[in-house]
């Protein structure tokens, strides 16, 4: 998996707690590369403890990119961090340094690979009769009309996600035209012969284990302090950092409405059931990249 060009971009991806930062920092060692967040909760500023950033000690030791860059009262979209991403990643090609992008937010590597759709902004009035008409129709009506209008965007939206259904039909009802029109005009953000990437695998039940483990971790680190300080702001709920995994959990137990063990255990059960979506994702979405675990990333990009 070695690549000739003289500034390779290798991109590091995987479920929540795989061991992607571990794996991109020996990747970033043993090659004098630089690390480039794609974590879409590990932008913000106001959560380090929650979305495990890279330590201080880290980022002073080696050079990292788009870490606790935004403020929580900011909402990033993917084409605000890909606008990003491309700048930095322009930079250190310029230096003549491999690129190391690690995270686990799927539609940012999407972005970089297969492109971003330019979607004209949707109005609000749209946005919330969609939601409407979701919440009044259920899914399996809502999904019955969507295949209607837009059949290759339905078939790919897994049970149950909310999001990206009403999404592809704010876009018909918005626009006149189906999401899939939209994405089949994308044009990926990287040369395909640029890059190369691995999705990290974990055994299931040692998945879980390292998030049970963590957010242990983070309890004890601090995580307690940093969301009491996140609500102290009374941010808007739906702002993309107030949705961070084990904000709402541990916000809850500071209201006095739940034990510390039960915001632990929502916690790390709502972590669980994020890290198997995240899998489901890269399934689907990058079947065809290597599946590794973290200490066998560096031969594999290297030998």
């Amino acid at each position: 998996m070695s690549r000739s060009p003289a500034s390779p971009i290798w991109l590091v991806a995987g479920p929540t707690a795989s061991g992607k930062s571990t794996a991109a920092l020996a990747l970033a060692r043993g090659t004098g590369g630089e690390i480039v967040n794609a974590d879409s909760m590990q932008l913000y500023a106001d959560l380090g403890v929650l979305t495990a950033r890279p330590s201080a000690t880290d980022v002073a030791a080696l050079p990292h990119h788009l870490f606790g860059i935004a403020d929580a009262g900011e909402a990033w979209s993917v084409g605000s961090w890909l606008a990003a991403a491309l700048e930095v990643l322009a930079a250190i090609a310029a230096r003549g340094a491999p690129a190391i992008v690690v995270g686990g937010t799927g539609l940012y590597f999407r972005a970089l690979t297969v492109g971003l759709a330019e979607i004209p902004p949707i109005p609000a009035s749209v946005r919330a009769a969609a939601q409407g008409d979701y919440d009044r129709q259920g899914e399996a009506a809502f999904r019955a009309r969507l295949a209607e209008v837009d059949p290759d965007a339905e078939a790919r939206i897994a049970p149950a996600d909310r999001q990206r259904l009403t999404r592809a039909m704010e876009v018909f009802e918005a626009t006149g035209r189906p999401l899939s029109h939209w994405q089949a005009a994308t044009r990926p953000a990287l040369p395909a012969d640029a890059w190369s990437g691995v999705v990290l695998a974990v055994p299931r039940a040692d998945l879980h284990a390292r998030i049970d483990a963590r957010l242990e971790a983070m309890v004890a680190g601090g995580a307690l302090a940093e969301v009491a300080a996140l609500v102290e702001r009374r941010l808007d709920p739906a702002l993309p950092a107030m949705k961070a995994l084990g904000v709402a959990s541990f916000a809850r137990h500071l209201a006095g409405e739940i034990t510390l063990a039960e915001a632990l255990a929502h916690a790390q059960a709502e972590t669980r059931r994020y890290a198997k979506r995240q899998i489901t994702w890269f399934g689907r979405q990058a079947a065809d990249w290597p599946r590794l675990e973290a200490d066998a990333v560096t031969r594999a990009f290297t030998a």
